[in-house]
């Protein structure tokens, strides 16, 4: 593990693996960076990979009060971190983050996304309140319920599934980082897609969902591929939002060669 200081003073912590041209992963919500580590052990037998833990997560520090732009900084001491240029790769919410650091300026030479979460639909969209919940719900130390609101408004996963996670072996993870939930809620604001700032990438980026995945991903990344100025689509097959690495690799692989 290596750190880097980005420009708040915050430590940012990572794993750099592999060797050839650099990529730097960037997870999604309530996870770290060991939900990428599959992926990034398959993408540095040909790139030197970059797998950092976000802001709150892991060995990384956090300094408040939260802001997105800490948040892109943080990705760019990264990259600077690898030679001041680099691929980039963000898979859900952490792809709007991705999204949103290519279109501030940073050094970005190719950007993928792994199913960026906007929805189309304004009456599909997780409530307008979900930042103020979570919030209110960390300050009376109810990390809990806080993951749980995440699992049954945002994400919408089915009650039953919902009902038996509080016992299951992952959930003391998800307390742990209950913390960084409005986070991720910060970066994807009210869920529309983000047609003026995607219009600011001027990287290639490549738009992958999943065919067996929600079914408003591909609209969105149609949506989205439309509006980004040298935007490319893929769709692999069977794959859910909970992709098989060893299905997203290859495709990584060609677009970042």
């Amino acid at each position: 593990m290596e750190t880097v200081t980005s420009k708040d003073g915050t430590t940012i912590a990572f794993d750099r693996m592999g060797e050839g041209p650099p990529v730097i992963l960037v997870s999604g919500g309530s996870v770290d960076r060991s939900s990428n580590a599959p992926l990034a052990d398959l993408l540095a037998e040909d790139f030197t990979v970059l797998n950092y833990d976000r802001r709150g997560r892991g060995p990384s520090g956090d300094t408040p009060p939260y802001a997105v732009q800490r948040e892109i900084e943080d990705i760019d001491a990264v990259i600077a971190a690898v030679g001041g240029s680099a691929h980039l790769f963000g898979t859900s919410s952490g792809a709007a983050l991705a999204l949103e650091s290519a279109a501030s300026g940073s050094a970005v030479s190719k950007l993928a996304l792994w199913e960026p979460p906007y929805i189309l639909d304004e009456k599909a969209r997780p409530p307008a309140d979900q930042v103020e919940q979570y919030e209110r719900m960390l300050a009376e130390g109810r990390r809990g319920d806080a993951a749980q609101y995440f699992m049954e408004k945002v994400v919408r996963m089915p009650a039953e599934f919902v009902a038996g996670a509080r016992s299951a072996p992952w959930w003391p993870a998800q307390e742990a980082l209950a913390h960084t939930l409005p986070y991720d809620a910060t970066i994807m604001g009210d869920y529309s897609l983000p047609t003026e700032r995607a219009a600011l990438v001027t990287a290639p980026t490549l738009v992958i969902d999943g065919g067996g995945s929600f079914g408003f991903m591909a609209e969105t990344a149609d949506a989205l591929v439309e509006v980004l100025p040298h935007g490319q689509r893929k769709t692999l097959a069977g794959q859910e939002h909970n992709v098989d690495p060893t299905v997203l690799a290859p495709a990584l692989r060609e677009f970042f060669a």
